[in-house]
């Protein structure tokens, strides 16, 4: 009994070792060249989209954090004056903007509307300015989510090639000699979707944040502009901030 569980039959041995050849350690190593590049570049595209996914989150928090408190405390002033006498709020772009365009515009006070016009102006350039800012980096993630799969896919084809070619020259379909090459191949399409669906989820994520953000902005923008718009209606003098 003992020489028959020795002399098992090599498919038989094939068969036993299949699940330990079929680890994903072992099915990296063994893969072509191509289909390693393939899942290196994907990997390296999932830490890109974790890093990014962090260092957007912080700097969201921190710049949100920032913009409410700069709004909290617009909403509750009279005058554009009060800003500026305010070290919180002197030197906010904002704020600095609005100043710097009343300043530009003290011969034309005749033209409060043109005066208020000019000032939205300003502050769509600087809320546009914001978005460019804010949003670095979070195309990275679009293009990731998008690409990832086909690229993932690209490598599953390239390496069931791979196996075709490498059955025609053992000229056997035994499932120990077809089924790591067709599992090393379909691994590019595990990590390319392992690299792609958290990308479009944090995408996604980002964006409504984004425009979140955006939102709070122009609250804040907005907050300003009844500001200049009463200091006008009375016919205040142009405040002047500190230059920093």
């Amino acid at each position: 009994m003992i020489a028959a569980l020795l002399a098992t039959s090599p498919a038989h041995a094939a068969a036993v070792a299949l699940p330990e050849n079929l680890s994903v350690g072992a099915m990296f190593w063994q893969a072509d060249w191509l289909v390693k590049l393939v899942m290196i570049g994907l990997g390296l595209a999932s830490l890109a989209t974790w890093t990014i996914f962090v260092a957007k989150l912080m700097e969201l928090r921190k710049a949100n954090a920032a913009e409410k408190q700069v709004h909290d405390q617009l909403v509750s002033l009279r005058s554009l004056r009060d800003a500026t006498l305010d070290s919180n709020l002197a030197f906010t772009p904002l704020v600095r903007e609005a100043i710097a365009e009343l300043r530009l515009s003290s011969d034309a006070l005749s033209d409060p509307e043109g005066i208020k016009e000019r000032v939205v102006s300003r502050f769509q350039r600087h809320e546009a300015l914001v978005t460019r800012r804010i949003t670095r980096g979070v195309n990275v993630l679009a293009t990731i989510g998008a690409t990832a799969p086909f690229v993932g896919l690209f490598g599953t084809v390239w390496g069931i090639m791979h196996s075709f070619i490498g059955i025609a020259e053992k000229q056997t379909t035994n499932l120990a000699v077809v089924a790591p090459g067709i599992a090393e191949a379909l691994l590019a399409t595990a990590i390319g979707l392992v690299a792609a669906i958290p990308a479009v989820v944090i995408y996604n994520h980002f964006a409504r944040q984004i425009a979140a953000h955006k939102a709070l902005v122009s609250d804040s923008a907005a907050a300003i502009l009844r500001l200049v718009s009463r200091d006008l209606s009375r016919g205040q003098s142009i405040p002047l901030a500190k230059e920093g």
